[in-house]
């Protein structure tokens, strides 16, 4: 599977959640790649320290990203694809052989509005290649006491766009985390609440990946007892 991080604006939580999610797919015994496909390589130099068993590769252009993309999803059971801030037509490269598309966004109705650009990129791989890729925003840096309101939603739906139900909360252990070379679970008790918020937000992204592991588990030890 093929996850592609997307959103025009910089600055939105891509990176973050790109190291995390790789990370955290690691952790429930999948095979990962991280495709760096932004020019600041955060996701790729936080991920070779953090993580040297996951593979990383930094693809530097939309051609790039079109030639080597889908034989690095033939590698792996997840390649997560780290898209740029600015270069447009990385992005559209990436949505090209994505099977997800994940948006972060900021929590404000100007973000939200903002995301009718990358929405479009969207629903244009989406004609082209007759269904996929399936895309889902997520709301990223909001403050602790942040409720998604009636607008928020309402905003989202005006673009037949998914919004994901769990947000990621502005907070210090995400930022302490590729500092550290680690992940924010594996920060002790202090980052315990990002913790839970990431495995929150990761389930409900992907249920498979986690009922997959069970499946695995349950084989493993000979039954299919719960």
């Amino acid at each position: 599977m093929i996850i592609a991080l997307v959103n025009s604006k910089g600055g939105v939580g891509k990176s973050t959640l790109a190291g995390n999610l790789a990370g955290w797919l690691q952790a429930h015994g999948k095979k990962v790649i991280l495709a760096d496909c932004d020019t600041q390589a955060s996701s790729s130099e936080w991920l070779i320290e953090a993580a040297p068993e996951i593979q990383v590769v930094r693809l530097a252009n939309a051609d790039e990203v079109l030639d080597e993309l889908p034989s690095l999803g033939m590698e792996a059971d997840y390649v997560i694809a780290d898209g740029p801030g600015s270069q447009t037509e990385t992005s559209r490269a990436l949505l090209m052989w994505a099977d997800l598309a994940i948006i972060p966004c900021k929590a404000s109705m100007f973000e939200v509005r903002a995301l009718e650009k990358g929405t479009a990129f969207v629903r244009q791989a989406q004609a082209i290649r007759k269904g996929p890729p399936e895309a889902i925003a997520v709301l990223s840096m909001v403050g602790k006491d942040y409720r998604l309101t009636k607008d928020m939603r309402d905003a989202a739906a005006g673009l037949n766009l998914l919004l994901a139900d769990t947000p990621v909360t502005l907070r210090q252990a995400y930022a302490d985390a590729p500092g550290q070379a680690s992940f924010v679970w594996k920060l002790g008790y202090h980052a315990r609440d990002a913790a839970n918020e990431i495995d929150q937000l990761f389930r409900e992204l992907l249920p498979e990946a986690v009922t997959e592991n069970v499946v695995t588990l349950r084989k493993s030890r000979g039954t299919s007892k719960s």
